[in-house]
């Protein structure tokens, strides 16, 4: 029991921090990671909180004045248990799962075939996605729930009294053998229809909790006989308007979010509330289950709202604190239209760019707003390929605890493994980069997370937010142009800052008719001038090349340069002459260029 509550302790804390790992030479580590569920606000946990009586040295803070106070990401006792883990968390999983009749194993505290299996079951009948992996989700539900789900085919001692409690109720005349077979089934059907529950034939935890408290009709009695006591509307008025919705003299405030798995005393005030509305059938026990997700997803429809069944504070004003909340029946709210996200990032893992793209006239993400030389995953352990929504978590600083303390700033989240942000410290403090790990940038260097130099990582974390989607791309073309026009300033190693900040040349005056005059001159590979930026800026509009315009005749440049020589039956030499000059300008103007007259 004293390993069940310390389990049960640890788990409360998973659900305010989450985490994952780097190594201390700079790569990032991704062990199964501890992430708070999708939707939770939890925060990191800051590097100056400890716990109460802790006697241990603080760890350094050194930091500009402006900036927030330091959060660290650390590894927590607390894990997602899978096949293969052993300790006292296994144990208690294992306790749990046999308290609630789906494992019947020894108590081992070694998660091996019999856990997974008796894990995913429990995971079939709650309608979770079925893995065998005792993720946040599973631990969450498995530790709020009073009874296991009873169907067709259950036995065990639950069983039983639930055959007692039907039999008292005079639904159930069967012997109490503890087996859940066709005449129990019955029974409960019967009682379903009579109470008017939904009739599936399962006694849930809801229908269990029903039982128990009371809440439930005999088969001979009548609906004006029960005990039910009705909801207590002493501390709500009547608004003039046209549902009469009653609400509070002052504001029910919202306290914190609630969700499938939460209980307490503010889940059961709510269900009190739904069921005064209309939209609540189930019992009023304070465990946030089925019967209450589904409705609140129906306040949610209803009223114009996203449809999660997650009870955040707008959901929270709509049910409490709004007279003109749109009941069961009525004619729902049409479900506003979205702000759309500005920006869309693509992290190019091939080139080792990441780009920042803004929506164009037709709301299309086509515009580049910042592209950055990055390190992602090496190829042992790459980066997690494909699109991410962020969820907004972010953190100044944050420590990798495992591998050494290593740190880093400006820390994003992409999903529950990897995050961008800078590259790695020794230390919290300005000056104690390691500089290895800025020269790395442009190279695959993590264990999967996304590294960029400070200051980029400082403009992701100021710029981009919730809802933005992250793509994570193998294989797109090699791209040298942009990635010579990304070179990083080298570092003063003191102060950790470029040694010198140039000014960014500005880009020449471009027009198609101010073509250069080569005379006698070739723009080939390696080309750097103002006659390579014109040629350029002129493919590009053609569509014969489509990347940043430099002034360095690099690969791409030359690529595309043979492709026009191919299209106009010329040989792809790559090489660009005065001749090649004015047919470009022909081409794109789709009118011969007059000769130019030379000055006498």
């Amino acid at each position: 029991m004293k390993r069940l509550l310390a389990f049960l302790a640890v788990l409360v804390m998973a659900f305010s921090v989450y985490a994952f790992a780097e190594t201390d030479d700079g790569d990032d580590s991704n062990p199964e990671p501890i992430m708070a569920e999708e939707g939770d606000d939890s925060e990191p946990v800051p590097l100056e909180a400890e716990d109460e009586g802790d006697d241990s040295n603080p760890l350094p803070v050194d930091m500009m004045e402006d900036e927030e106070p330091v959060e660290q990401v650390e590894v927590m006792e607390f894990r997602v248990l899978q096949f293969g883990d052993e300790g006292d968390d296994v144990l208690a999983l294992q306790t749990r799962l046999q308290d609630l009749q789906y494992y019947t194993g020894n108590l081992s505290g070694r998660f091996r075939e019999g856990t997974r299996k008796a894990v995913e079951t429990f995971q079939e009948d709650f309608d979770l996605e079925v893995t065998g992996v005792a993720d946040l989700r599973t631990l969450s539900i498995l530790f709020s729930l009073n009874h296991r789900p009873l169907r067709y085919g259950s036995s065990g001692d639950d069983v039983k009294e639930l055959q007692k409690s039907l039999s008292e109720l005079g639904y159930y005349k069967g012997k109490i053998s503890g087996n859940y077979l066709e005449a129990t089934r019955k029974a409960v059907e019967t009682l379903q229809k009579k109470n008017n529950l939904e009739v599936t034939g399962v006694a849930d935890a809801d229908l269990q909790d029903m039982i128990l408290e009371g809440r439930i009709l005999g088969k001979s009695e009548k609906p004006d006989d029960t005990n039910t006591p009705a909801p207590n509307l002493s501390n709500y008025l009547v608004d003039d308007n046209d549902n009469g919705v009653m609400v509070a003299e002052e504001p029910v405030a919202f306290e914190k979010k609630l969700k499938n798995g939460s209980s307490g005393k503010l889940v059961k005030q709510m269900q009190e509330r739904l069921a005064e509305l209309g939209y609540y059938e189930g019992p009023i026990s304070g465990n946030f289950q089925k019967y209450t997700t589904r409705a609140v997803k129906a306040v949610q429809t209803q009223n114009g709202l996203e449809s999660n069944g997650v009870v955040d504070e707008e959901t929270w004003n709509i049910i409490f604190n709004d007279s003109h909340i749109v009941l069961p029946d009525a004619t729902p709210k049409p479900t506003p239209e979205p702000t759309p996200v500005p920006f869309h990032i693509v992290v190019d893992v091939a080139n080792q760019v990441t780009s920042v793209y803004g929506r164009d006239e037709n709301g299309e993400y086509t515009v580049p707003v910042r592209q950055m030389l990055c390190s992602t995953g090496m190829k042992a352990t790459p980066s997690d390929v494909g699109d991410w929504v962020l969820n907004g978590r972010h953190s100044t600083w944050c420590i990798f605890p495992k591998w050494g303390n290593s740190y880093a700033r400006y820390w994003t989240r992409i999903n529950s493994s990897i995050a961008f942000h800078s590259p790695i410290y020794t230390a919290v403090s300005n000056s104690a980069m390691k500089i290895s790990s800025y020269n790395k940038l442009g190279q695959r260097a993590s264990h999967g997370c996304i590294r960029l130099a400070v200051w980029d990582a400082k403009w992701i974390y100021d710029n981009i937010g919730a809802g933005t989607v992250v793509s994570i791309v193998e294989g797109m073309a090699p791209d040298p142009e942009l990635r010579d026009a990304l070179k990083l300033p080298p570092l003063d190693k003191k102060y950790c800052t470029p040694i010198s900040t140039p000014v960014p040349t500005a880009e020449p005056d471009y027009s198609l008719l101010n073509k250069p005059d080569l005379g006698k001159k070739t723009l080939h590979e390696k080309s750097d001038c103002p006659e390579v930026y014109w040629l350029q800026r002129t493919l590009k509009d053609m569509g014969y090349y489509d990347t940043k315009c430099t002034g360095k005749m690099l690969k791409k440049t030359v690529n595309a340069v043979k492709a026009f020589q191919k299209d106009h039956g010329l040989y792809a030499s790559g090489t660009v002459d005065q001749k090649l000059i004015d047919l470009i300008v022909e081409t794109a103007l789709g009118t011969p260029v007059p000769e130019t007259t030379p000055a006498p």
